[in-house]
This record gives structure tokens, sequence and C-alpha cells, in this order.
């Protein structure tokens, strides 16, 4: 039961810490320690230690002379993603929108009425909410592909994209854009036009890479 409980403390360290990475929370270059860690997150070295470990193998962390380093995701990392996602994700969308059932997108339209609700607002909370609702529509849409290798190479890619999301997003009009290139996708899923789906999924990958490039690292 200890060693249970112990295994779930380091995956929600795990997660902890990979999300504060991604968001940029712990800066690339930044060192970080065991004993740091430990008084920050208030949990004893031995989940700590699992999740730098993890966190190593998924190549956010790497060890140097003075510990270990955050690696983190650039802008040339981004561009990257962005030329997989563009290769794959057409026929993911073009699965979805055969296969995709009332109630995904029933729940995928209020994940819309929300994002529009959020849109129209301002302020920190407001692009914290768009991006989470840009990650369910997201996490909906590649899913619904039905296929697991799609769903996972995409939504992995998805989430490693945190940090630049949110800085997207944070100008009202990149907000609205997004949301009305969301719409043209769901148009074409409730409708179940694979080729429309998967040239407005396309669409605005594209347009989400052209807005990153503008961004500042």
């Amino acid at each position: 039961m200890r060693e249970h409980k112990n295994i779930s403390i380091a995956d929600q360290i795990f997660e902890q810490m990979e999300l504060d990475i991604l968001s940029g929370k712990y800066a690339r270059g930044e060192v970080l320690s065991e004993l740091s860690l430990s008084k920050e997150l208030g949990v004893s070295r031995t989940p700590i230690r699992e999740a730098i470990r993890r966190l190593e193998q998924e190549d956010f962390l790497e060890e140097s002379g003075r510990g270990m380093v955050v690696v983190g995701i650039t802008k040339a990392d981004m561009m990257d993603m962005y030329e997989i996602r563009l290769a794959i994700e057409g026929e993911a969308v073009r699965r979805a929108a055969e296969l995709i059932d009332d109630e995904t997108l029933g729940i995928m339209r209020d994940a819309l009425d929300l994002q529009r609700f959020y849109c129209e607002k301002s302020g920190e909370n407001s692009s914290d909410q768009i991006k989470n609702l840009d990650s369910q529509f997201h996490e909906l849409l590649y899913r619904a592909s039905g296929s697991k290798p799609y769903y996972s190479s995409l939504i992995g890619i998805h989430k490693r994209m945190t940090k630049f999301r949110k800085a997207s997003v944070s100008q009202k009009s990149r907000a609205m854009l997004s949301l009305q290139e969301h719409e043209s996708i769901y148009d074409a899923l409730a409708a179940h036009d694979g080729e429309a789906a998967a040239q407005a999924a396309l669409n605005h990958a594209r347009n989400a890479r052209d807005r990153i490039r503008e961004l500042e690292d």
C-alpha cells in the first residue's frame, strides 16, 4: 500500500514538473536539484528522483557537471513539431470526420461555446481557460480518429506546445482567429466531410505555426 502511494506521488510530481517545464516556469538552462525541488514541492527526495529520471528519458532534463539542467522546448523544436503535425494531422482528422459520434460533437460544441465566452473576456485567467479548452478540443479531435498511434503522436506534440500556445492566445485577436478555425473544423466534422475537415485542420495548424513564428523566444 505504501509502495502504491509512493508511485502515485511520483506520478503527480512528474506531471507537475513536466507542466512547469513546458509552461516556462523552469527556464531553459536552469539547474534543478533534488533538495531544492523537495523543499519547493513539499515531498521527500524519492519521488523527486523518480520524476527527474522520467523527465530525463523524455529529454526535458539533461545531466551536467552542475546537476540536472532544463532542456525545455525551443522555437526551433516547435517548428519541427509543426512539420510533423502537418504531415500526419490531415489523415487523423479525415478519419475523425468519418467516425465521430453525436456525443463527442456535443462535448466539442460546449467547449467551443466556452472558448468564445473566454475569448470575449480578458486577463490571465481567460488565457489559461482558452488554452485548456483548446487542449480539450484537440484531445477530442485526435481521439475521434479511432487510432491510438495518431492520437498519442498528435496529443504528445500538442502538449509540448503549452508555453507557445498560451502566448499565442494571450492576444484577443489571435484567440478569436483560433476559435474561428476551430469552428470550421467542427462544421466539417458535423457534416462528416473528411476532406473539408482535414483542410480546415491543416489551415489551423499552419496559421498557428505562423503566429508562433512571430513570437519572441
